[in-house]
């Protein structure tokens, strides 16, 4: 019988007889691989397992420990979740459902206006193990897009989709592919999927959600079932815990326990107000960020919060950004537009006066608040919020001197971030999107170069991220990890070859020669309001020193003690440290369990023995209670600890 070669990823080859398919090159590899296999990649595509292979094909066997395996455990047990749903609910429709990040989800629209409720996710989960339990096989098809259409007659979102002239969903395919499982259950797919069912046992229903089709608003709203999948047991329970332990930690719940801040019903949706302790660490934010910029050399600069439609069109973000912008006010002399963003108004600080390539780099800086309209079913707290601050930076520089500048800028970013406590960065590289982008090809490669050598010479690795620019230009994100694993994006650094074209901004270079300046957009914390959140679920509400609104809390044993603790609080305060005294209004364990529940650093407790000797009791945040130390020592001891967390 005939045979065909084929390549491995380790570059060794495996004769098979002509016709073998994917699950017979993994058997013939080894019996655990066989048995570990779930998807192949043939000549860097995709497949089932049951694909037959052709001759000199390169091929990898996918298990469920690399990422491509589990994101194909989590797109089939989407498939189990929609067929447990159809099962249950007599008359469902299904739209569309996508392995995500930790998981899947699958969009229903049940006839009656039926809500899914939380406590049936239980009866769903039983029927997909049911399923799985079954080890239905995945059985791959293909037909016509008019054959495609008669089979999902039926269901109306999947025939628009089969409709919608094959560009997206159906890769630009004429032929229409689908699953079948079990007894006659058909999804729209192109997989590939698991070999069956039974490859698909770790996994659970997380929540129940509203969901517009297509994320338009105009349209039906569906029902969107949350879950996660997983490879192993232990890997599904560490992830519920570290879900258990982020729900501790929620921004929204924290900001409301520890009064920082809350978003009024009437202000709308979005918008947030910041009450006198969040704010107390938000001035400690903003004072430190002006600092270190003030030492980096930026000129601070303040602009308007809005301003005439001209200006975007100008820079081109009523052609690339206006669905994200808020509509516009009619003027006397014209629209106005509330700012999406800073950069334009910068422009124009430059484009005033002259500049000599003596002044450059030239680092522009200002805490602008922007405005940028977020769908509804988007916000999300501090995270997703549509009025915010940006500590926003726009630095001019000449082509000579880009590379030192991004590297300058690297090195500020992740020391400004270490204050803050993050310590574990990740960087991806955003390149360019042809269809919604402006500037010639030779300009996009020039600064994606200029980021790529910048990377490669501070010896940080990086991944790129395809098409994923702004219109204006490639650029640098840079991601830290929170105390519970989480990733998080916060900083930017985005070049931008275009808007200094579009602003006509020059500078006379040392020939006398009028030149384009290249500009910077870097954005640090990202957003105030965001990277607030951020602090807040890293840290727990439990802030460091530095940041905490209240750093010490006094207690008197009783109320005869309160002189001695006001005198301890004065002393404190003129050494610079937020303070306060609870007065001997209730008995001393409520006091301390009430002042604890707000996350204060260092409770002081003070009696008799204290006022003779001049100690306090410190009761630490976390640690052991020490009694009879003298005020000084604490005092000290406090403010080395203030000083080394940034």
């Amino acid at each position: 019988m005939p045979v065909i070669t084929i390549t491995l990823p380790d570059g060794s080859q495996r004769q098979l007889e002509e016709g073998a398919t994917a699950a017979d090159l993994a058997q013939d590899i080894g019996r655990g691989l066989a048995k570990s296999a779930l998807i192949a990649e043939v000549n860097g595509k995709e497949v089932d397992l049951v694909t037959p292979l052709e001759d000199g094909s390169e091929v990898s066997i996918i298990t469920s420990q690399m990422d491509q395996g589990l994101e194909t455990i989590r797109h089939s047990t989407a498939h189990v979740l929609a067929q447990a749903v159809l099962e249950l609910y007599p008359g469902a429709t299904f739209a569309i459902g996508p392995p995500i990040e930790n998981g899947f989800y699958y969009d229903f629209d049940i006839p009656g206006g039926v809500a899914i409720k939380e406590d049936e996710l239980q009866n769903i989960e039983q029927k997909m193990r049911e399923i799985t339990k079954a080890d239905q096989s995945f059985v791959r098809g293909e037909t016509s897009v008019q054959q495609a259409l008669e089979m999902f007659s039926n269901q109306p979102y999947k025939c628009e989709i089969i409709e919608a002239a094959d560009q997206s969903e159906m890769n630009g395919e004429e032929i229409i592919s689908y699953y079948q499982n079990g007894d006659g259950f058909i999804d729209l797919c192109r997989g590939p999927h698991v070999p069956s069912t039974g490859k698909i046992a770790h996994f659970k229903l997380m929540s129940v959600a509203g969901a517009y089709w297509r994320g338009d608003e105009k349209r039906q709203m569906l029902q969107r079932v949350y879950g996660t999948a997983w490879a192993t047991k232990s890997e599904l329970n560490e992830h519920l815990h570290r879900i258990e332990e982020a729900a501790k930690r929620d921004h929204r719940k924290l900001a409301n326990e520890l009064n920082l801040l809350s978003f009024p019903s009437e202000l709308g949706g979005g918008l947030a107000v910041w009450h006198p302790k969040g704010s107390a660490i938000r001035k400690l934010m903003e004072d430190y960020s002006r600092q270190r910029h003030e030492d980096g050399d930026y000129k601070f600069v303040y602009t308007p919060h809005l301003a005439n439609a001209e200006l975007f069109r100008t820079s081109g973000h009523l052609d690339f950004y206006s669905e994200g912008m808020y509509p516009p006010m009619e003027m006397d002399n014209g629209e106005y537009y509330p700012k999406p963003m800073n950069c334009p108004m910068h422009c124009l600080i430059y484009r005033a006066g002259t500049k000599s390539y003596r002044d450059l780099p030239l680092r522009l800086f200002e805490l602008g608040t922007v405005y940028r309209y977020e769908r509804a079913g988007t916000l999300h707290g501090l995270m997703r919020i549509r009025g915010f601050t940006q500590d926003d930076a726009h630095i001019f520089t000449t082509e000579e001197g880009l590379s030192a500048e991004i590297s300058n800028l690297l090195a500020f970013v992740m020391s400004v971030l270490t204050a803050f406590g993050f310590n574990d960065f990740s960087f991806n590289l955003s390149t360019r999107n042809i269809e919604k982008s402006v500037g010639s090809d030779e300009i996009w490669d020039t600064a994606t170069e200029a980021l790529v050598e910048a990377l490669e010479r501070e010896g940080l690795s990086y991944q790129i991220k395809e098409g994923d620019a702004a219109f204006y230009g490639p650029k640098i994100d840079i991601d830290v990890c929170d105390a519970i694993g989480r990733s998080w994006q916060l900083s930017t650094i985005q070049l931008d070859f275009n808007l200094p074209d579009r602003f006509n901004l020059r500078y006379i270079d040392s020939a006398g020669e009028r030149k384009r300046p290249v500009m910077i957009h870097r954005a640090l914390m990202g957003s105030i309001e965001r990277f607030f959140g951020v602090l807040i679920e890293h840290y727990a509400g439990a802030f460091p020193v530095w940041l905490a609104p209240l750093q010490v809390s006094i207690l008197p044993v009783a109320e005869e003690h309160e002189t001695y603790a006001e005198q301890v609080e004065k002393v404190l305060r003129t050494e610079g440290f937020r303070v306060d005294v609870e007065r001997a209004t209730n008995s001393l364990g409520k006091r301390i369990r009430d002042v604890k529940s707000q996350k204060i650093p260092y409770v002081l407790v003070v009696g008799g023995e204290d006022i003779e000797s001049q100690t306090v009791g410190v009761n630490p945040r976390g640690g052991e209670v020490e009694r009879g130390v003298p005020l000084d020592d604490f005092i000290q001891a406090l403010s080395d600890e203030a000083k080394s967390q940034i």
